[in-house]
């Protein structure tokens, strides 16, 4: 299941964002953003194709605000509030003031960018994943969006399987809970 390629990139980097830059917790324990921002958020950039080499420590938190923004549309999402996720991307947005266009670089072929008007990287960034989500949030498969089922576990994640029946952020996390689902069956 694909939304389209770029809206399909931009949402990963949507979820690269905020599993990488938000606290909360991850696969069991508690998960702390790293005290170094950049290494995380240039990661998650580079998901979308960026060939950027360096953040400056304020880009870095930049793009953790923008990711705790991001993490409350799968919230929404997962809670079944729909109309929240949908007024935090329209927030977004506003703020960011995504622009669609048409661009061709790098020798790909025509694709929508959704950048605002003379957009800094955050901006940018800002706008393309809240355009990307307000598509995925505005379609039929809004749903797909998710947050980890597991115990313990609160990453987000995009579910592009056919039968859109993903629970879980991680093989990690399904394994994990597929073992303790097994070892209680066996003390019974």
């Amino acid at each position: 299941m694909n939304f389209n390629s770029h809206t399909d990139v931009v949402v990963r980097v949507a979820v690269s964002l905020v599993n990488s830059l938000t606290p909360g917790e991850q696969r069991g324990r508690p998960y702390d953003p790293p005290v170094d921002l950049r290494p995380a958020a240039l990661e998650a950039i580079r998901a979308g194709g960026s060939n950027r080499t360096e953040l400056s420590p304020e880009q870095a938190a930049a793009l953790a605000e923008i990711a705790v923004r991001l993490r409350a549309v799968f919230d929404g999402v997962a809670t079944g509030d729909i109309d929240t996720a949908a007024e935090q991307v329209n927030r977004l947005l506003e703020e960011s003031e995504a622009r669609p266009h048409l661009s061709r670089h790098d020798g790909e072929p025509w694709h929508v960018h959704f950048h605002g008007p003379g957009g800094s990287m955050m901006g940018d960034w800002a706008a393309s994943c809240a355009t990307a989500l307000a598509i995925v949030l505005g379609g039929e498969f809004h749903d797909r969006l998710g947050v980890c089922t597991a115990p313990q576990c609160d990453r987000v994640y995009v579910d592009v399987s056919r039968n859109g029946t993903r629970r879980f952020c991680s093989t990690a996390c399904q394994n994990r809970v597929k073992t303790a689902a097994f070892r209680a069956r066996k003390q019974v």
